[in-house]
């Protein structure tokens, strides 16, 4: 079972590397590269929008490029740095981001906040548990949660693109949110961010009162 201590020595050798480097780094991580094999083949990623691998709001990268033109190419996505897939850069890409800010990080899954706030078993989003990818139970618990509406939930239009945010009822003490972008006019909205909210009336505050625009690394 591949360990953090696994993640993080990959990421740091294929940080400063080539794409090819990056890929021949990636496939020692076992568990993860069957991850990514098998929602290549089960077409989970195509439920998910694209999204930006730099922080908004200091424009540092969550993760290095040759990681994730690695990751894009073992994953059969096209994409063009530094815009990718939501999907493959929420999960597999934030595992291989040690340093990236907590909006972004790793610890949703490894820790139990994000699954408690979704009424879920602690564990719920470990890694590598059980026989279900990561972005697997990401997708279902994301999906379920848009479809539910949650406590709270928004709707907006982005230069005709239709958003929508939707945030759970309080679960030991944290909650959950869920974001869905079209990525174009007039299509439906796809999947780009799970993310476990600590203080919702910020969040609450900013969806009420700001004017519209994409959130969350949407792209």
């Amino acid at each position: 079972m591949a360990r953090i201590e696994d993640l993080d020595r990959v990421a740091a050798a294929a940080a400063n590397g080539t794409p090819d480097a990056a890929a021949t780094q990636l496939a020692a991580l076992d568990e993860l590269v069957a991850a990514v094999d098998a929602d290549r083949a089960a077409g989970t990623f195509a439920r998910w929008g694209r999204a930006v691998a730099r922080d908004a709001r200091t424009g540092a990268e969550l993760l290095p490029r040759p990681l994730f033109e690695a990751l894009h190419d073992r994953a059969g996505l096209d994409a063009a740095w530094p815009v990718g897939n939501a999907g493959l850069l929420q999960t597999y890409g934030s595992l291989l981001s040690p340093d990236a800010p907590a909006e972004h990080g790793r610890e949703r899954w490894f820790g139990g906040a994000l699954a408690t706030a979704l009424g879920l078993d602690p564990g719920a989003f470990a890694p590598w548990a059980g026989e279900r990818t990561l972005l697997s139970r990401a997708t279902e618990a994301a999906t379920v949660l848009l479809a539910s509406g949650g406590e709270f939930s928004w709707y907006a239009l982005v230069d005709g693109r239709a958003t929508r945010a939707v945030l759970t009822h309080e679960h030991g003490g944290s909650r959950a949110l869920a974001y869905a972008v079209a990525p174009e006019p007039g299509t439906r909205p796809l999947l780009v961010a799970l993310l476990p909210v600590t203080q919702a009336e910020p969040v609450r505050r900013e969806l009420d009162e700001a004017s519209a625009r994409l959130r969350w690394g949407a792209a």
